[in-house]
């Protein structure tokens, strides 16, 4: 799970590609690379990254990423135990450049609210459930146009986000790589936290995995992710207990279990710092 930069070969001489994707993890990769990308979940959940954002995501999960902005979706555990015929992944992504629909379009007048909206995509954009619904259509026939109706109705796509105040900027500083120095130490950290965050993974531990002392590590890790790795582990815990608290009748106490946490106590406190209610509130207002 290397930070690297993409260089897909099918975007190379074109300014918009859309892939339908239908197998689990989405992308190995943290990772980043020079277009735009508009990401519709159909089915499926799970954990992602985008910038120092660290979100779960469920059906119906829109997000736009822009350029350089290093992300990661990574699904559930439960679908790397699954069979082909059980698995149920589908996935819109489409990418683009700037000048898609032709050079300097957007930096005229009757274009600001989308050069607003690409602008803001800097630092990643999620987009409300209600407005995902309604592109829901939109979105699951994009593949199937022509290349000039791809255009025309990502264009119309993009004018009905950049109006929308049903949205929340994602990562809280810009996070925008143009280099993969240290990329593969942080990719390493970043596949052992995801797939092994119900352990007690200690500082030392995952110090280990990066071959650096602690100090060095926590330097280190704070540069990449502008978080201390306490608190992006936590983040990783609570976004899947609140996937959990929302999806099965379990205990507080079992889902507190589940995700690596020995002490309720400590649970309910990082529960409530991150998601701003107590599990029990949370589960309630749902």
């Amino acid at each position: 799970m290397k930070l690297v930069i993409k260089n897909n070969d099918t975007l190379q001489n074109k300014r918009l590609s859309i892939t339908t994707k239908e197998k689990p993890c989405l992308d190995s990769e943290w990772h980043y690379h020079a277009e735009y990308e508009l990401i519709y979940i159909s089915e499926s959940f799970g954990i992602r990254f985008v910038g120092d954002d660290v979100s779960q995501f469920t059906p119906e999960d829109l997000v736009l990423v822009g350029p350089y902005l290093p992300h990661l979706w990574r699904n559930d555990v439960s679908y790397y135990n699954q069979t082909e015929d059980e698995i149920s992944v589908k996935t819109i992504v489409t990418k683009f450049t700037r000048d898609f629909i032709g050079e300097n379009t957007f930096n005229n007048p009757e274009f600001s609210g989308i050069d607003k909206l690409l602008k803001e995509s800097n630092y990643g954009i999620s987009f409300g459930s209600a407005l995902s619904k309604n592109l829901h259509d939109d979105l699951m026939v994009l593949s199937t146009l022509s290349k000039a109706e791809q255009s025309i109705e990502l264009l119309n796509i993009l004018f009905k986000l950049s109006q929308t105040t049903d949205k929340k900027i994602l990562s809280s500083s810009d996070m925008r790589q143009y280099t993969t120095e240290n990329s593969e130490r942080i990719d390493q950290v970043l596949k052992y936290i995801s797939d092994n965050y119900i352990s007690n993974i200690s500082l030392t531990d995952v110090s280990e995995v990066a071959c650096m002392t602690t100090n060095s590590f926590c330097r280190f890790f704070k540069k990449m992710t502008n978080k201390s790795f306490t608190q992006f582990l936590n983040e990783v815990r609570i976004r899947n207990a609140s996937r959990l608290l929302v999806q099965r009748q379990a205990s507080v106490s079992s889902v507190c279990y589940a995700v690596g946490y020995n002490s309720i106590t400590n649970f309910n406190k990082q529960f409530k710092y991150i998601m701003g209610a107590t599990p029990k509130d949370y589960r309630e207002s749902l």
